[in-house]
């Protein structure tokens, strides 16, 4: 993204009903299910419209880790989400392609969003974003990112038109405190940076 345009500049102008002819990317469904008790009951809930045939996920999310000298590093981005009307704190993620694994996705999508070039080292149990709302799916994927590697040295992303993403890094050991000053200026957190945040700060109260 040009250094003169910040996710901060974006906003919603309005929002209005959506026809399901309309949609492109998510559809409504009504499902029917039967509870423990054998009463039959409905649930309103969201699809994508965009997994690919025979992909077990809708996508992934990256936990990508610059390995500096003074200690690792988690990338993260800024980027205005038209739902909450806000600019998040996000880790990279993106859309399964067609016949291509949550590795390789996740390779890709880090270097296309951040120029960051990285090796796939660990990939989650698939991930339910909010299962009560939607079926939307996908893995974490852990990408090492060497920093003595050329290519990691003048990073040159690949966003597409639509993609207004300012990228950063902040030390691993400090994301909770990071979540609560972004927040505090102003900014939402995405629960999978959230979660993670939660995770670290956990493990340092109860030595794990």
């Amino acid at each position: 993204m040009s250094a003169d345009l910040k996710a901060s500049d974006a906003k919603v102008l309005s929002t209005k009903p959506l026809e399901l002819n309309e949609a492109r990317w998510t559809k409504l469904v009504l499902t029917t299910y039967k509870d423990p008790t054998g009463k039959e009951r409905t649930w309103e809930s969201a699809e994508r419209s965009t997994r690919p045939k025979n992909s077990p996920i809708d996508g992934v999310g990256i936990v990508a880790i610059l390995q500096k000298p003074s200690g690792p590093e988690l990338v993260l981005q800024k980027q205005f989400r038209p739902p909450i009307n806000k600019v998040v704190i996000e880790v990279p993620a993106g859309l399964v392609d067609a016949g291509e694994g949550a590795a390789a996705s996740a390779v890709r999508e880090l270097k296309e969003e951040t120029g960051y070039v990285g090796d796939a080292a660990e990939i989650s149990p698939v991930m339910f974003n909010d299962p009560g709302f939607c079926n939307t799916n996908l893995n974490m994927v852990h990408v090492t990112v060497d920093m003595s590697r050329p290519e990691n040295q003048t990073l040159k992303p690949e966003l597409e038109e639509n993609e207004f993403i300012e990228v950063f890094s902040t030390p691993l050991r400090d994301l909770y405190a990071e979540c609560k000053r972004l927040e505090s200026e102003g900014y939402a957190i995405d629960a999978r940076v959230g979660t993670l945040a939660e995770g670290i700060e956990l493990a340092k109260r109860w030595k794990l």
